[in-house]
């Protein structure tokens, strides 16, 4: 790649973000470089002092219809398509009397943002750049001669280049200034068709596509092999995307992936009712719990698999404060994630450098309306995000028994943690806590067997008589399809169960139940995650 400069003797500005604005101006200007502009940006230009021409004054024709039409003319565009080194199109350019623009600088109308602060549709509609998106396509298509920027990021990159280079732009720079352009065009096109799709309650358009900002990034992905990057889309779900983090190590791939495990699962126990913790290992709760405090619930989440937790990921719904930073970090802990902390936790929690510490500012709301999306060869599974959450039930009791108050409370607790386990899942519970968590076997029958038997490890390991299966509640994300699952937790000690209901064994399954004594209650909705 010959890397060959162009001189830039006329920039084009028109941006929605002014920031840094004046000061990048002033130096282009500083390079003879001719400035035109756009309506505000223009008169911010000028009010600087600095000189800049219109762009009507380029085309002869005056803004029009509300500035919908502004830079959709010859004059704008055969100043950025020309090919310099054509002679056809240099002829066409002093036939039409078009001056060359060698620079762009672009920032699009703030739809993104618009549409997060709850605008009305007509308002969003507005915020739809039609101009700059036209614009940023033509000068990113002709990089051989023009630069486009899309952010003020960049400014001092093509400031530095044009004095290391007599006022010019490399081809280098203008490359990685268009696929960047391209990229940003893509994105916002992305969440524009998203908007309308969602706008117009249509499940499956015809096409789909998402685009997101860069956050980090990574060193590597799951694996070190694997290469990774962190992007945040335009949801503002409050969770590890949106999260200031305080202190800590880069986050990798898997702390990322961990902690919005984590941070989902804990979003379903409401902070204003008690304090709860969720600890999280490869994607997995491994220990939930609710309690008077956070230290509390900690104890008790970490008492279900202790062994588990080691580098695992800690979220907890309230204020991280001094007693619970003590006691996380007397383990070794990947992440901790909370919606926000005292200074005396911070400062408890910076004695250990490599800890990540986050504060997200809220918990996200399981309910809302969302999308989720997952690849595959070829393909996009996109699907609406699990927002049924057990409050929203209507619980059948099935067996002859009802649950009592007590196993009620421990029912929906499990099922809320079930939710969050990979399938297929069973959770027993026991006083708020989880007490064995069976996750991601290929049979129900053998997550009930594993989860009992980390409740039986986790009493060896307390020294308790029996394990806390023993008069536990027990939570099934899909329905039974035979009796012998349920026959595993009956045996474990379990008093109750939650599960969808459905299979057509469900009687076989009901009589298992009120053979031993048991309440079990259907919900009739299913919580399979893959």
């Amino acid at each position: 790649m010959t890397d060959h400069p162009r001189r830039v003797t006329r920039a084009l500005l028109s941006v929605s973000d002014k920031s840094g604005l004046i000061e990048f101006a002033r130096a282009l200007a500083g390079h003879g470089v001719d400035l035109v502009s756009t309506g505000g940006t223009a008169k911010a230009i000028a009010a600087a002092g600095l000189k800049v021409r219109d762009v009507s004054e380029l085309t002869g024709f005056p803004e029009m219809m509300d500035g919908r039409v502004k830079t959709l003319h010859p004059k704008v565009h055969g100043g950025l398509l020309a090919i310099r080194d054509n002679a056809e199109h240099a002829q066409a350019m002093k036939n039409h009397d078009i001056a060359p623009i060698d620079l762009l600088v672009v920032n699009l109308y703030p739809f993104e943002a618009t549409v997060d602060k709850g605008a009305d549709f007509e308002e969003c509609i507005e915020n739809i750049d039609i101009g700059g998106p036209a614009m940023i396509r033509a000068a990113a298509k002709n990089h051989d001669d023009v630069a486009v920027v899309v952010e003020a990021a960049d400014y001092q990159a093509v400031l530095d280049e044009l004095a290391a280079n007599q006022g010019a732009t490399t081809l280098t720079l203008r490359r990685r200034l268009a696929a960047k352009a391209y990229a940003r065009t893509a994105a916002y096109d992305a969440a524009i068709s998203n908007w309308f799709a969602n706008e117009l309650k249509t499940e499956a358009p015809d096409f789909r596509a998402f685009g997101g900002r860069l956050i980090q990034a990574l060193r590597y992905g799951e694996n070190p092999h694997q290469t990774a990057a962190f992007y945040r889309t335009p949801d503002k779900r409050p969770g590890v995307a949106t999260a200031r983090q305080l202190q800590g190590k880069e986050l990798s791939y898997n702390n990322i992936n961990d902690t919005d495990a984590a941070y989902e699962c804990l979003a379903e126990f409401d902070a204003a009712r008690t304090a709860a913790c969720v600890i999280v290992k490869h994607a997995n709760p491994c220990g939930v719990a609710e309690g008077k405090d956070l230290i509390s619930a900690y104890r008790k989440a970490l008492a279900c698999d202790s062994t588990s937790a080691f580098g695992g990921i800690v979220a907890l719904n309230q204020t991280l404060d001094a007693d619970a930073a003590r006691a996380i970090t007397e383990i070794f802990t990947e992440v901790i994630i909370a919606p926000d902390a005292t200074e005396e936790a911070i400062a408890i929690v910076s004695a250990k450098k490599n800890l990540r510490l986050l504060v997200a500012g809220a918990l996200p709301d399981p309910r809302a309306i969302g999308l989720t999306a997952k690849t595959v060869a070829g393909g996009l599974l996109v699907q609406s995000r699990d927002n049924a959450t057990v409050d929203g039930m209507t619980l059948k009791v099935a067996t002859k028994r009802a649950p009592t108050e007590a196993e009620l409370r421990d029912l929906k607790f499990a099922f809320r943690v079930a939710k969050h386990v990979k399938s297929n899942t069973i959770v027993y519970v026991k006083d708020l806590a989880t007490v064995g968590i069976g996750a991601g076997q290929m049979s129900r029958v053998d997550s009930a067997r594993i989860a009992a038997r980390k409740a039986q490890d986790a009493a060896d390991e307390l020294k308790l008589a029996a394990p806390m299966t023993k008069g536990s509640v027990v939570a099934s994300d899909a329905f039974f399809p035979f009796a012998d699952g349920l026959l595993v937790a009956i045996e474990a000690g379990a008093t109750a169960v939650i599960q969808p209901g459905g299979s057509i064994r469900d009687d076989e399954v009901i009589k298992a139940a009120d053979d031993a004594g048991i309440a079990m209650v259907f919900t009739g909705v299913r919580h399979f995650r893959h």
